[in-house]
């Protein structure tokens, strides 16, 4: 049986999407226009979008849904 690798994470999540949407936007800007840089800036969108939901859900005025 396979073990399960575990890695423990030192930044929160909000913290490595922000970093990572900043770092895809940084390279974007240095691409001539093109799907290339499309690409990196629809994977820096996800990653706010992310952000948000994740915000969304930790917040103390979530209700479940009945």
């Amino acid at each position: 049986m396979l073990t399960r690798r575990r890695y423990k994470q030192t930044k929160t999540l909000d913290q490595r999407l922000a970093e990572e949407a900043i770092r895809l936007r940084d390279e974007a800007r240095v691409l001539p226009p093109g799907r290339q840089r499309e690409m990196l800036l629809r994977r820096a969108r996800q990653d706010e979008t992310a952000m948000q939901i994740d915000a969304w859900l930790r917040s103390p005025g979530l209700k479940a849904p009945i």
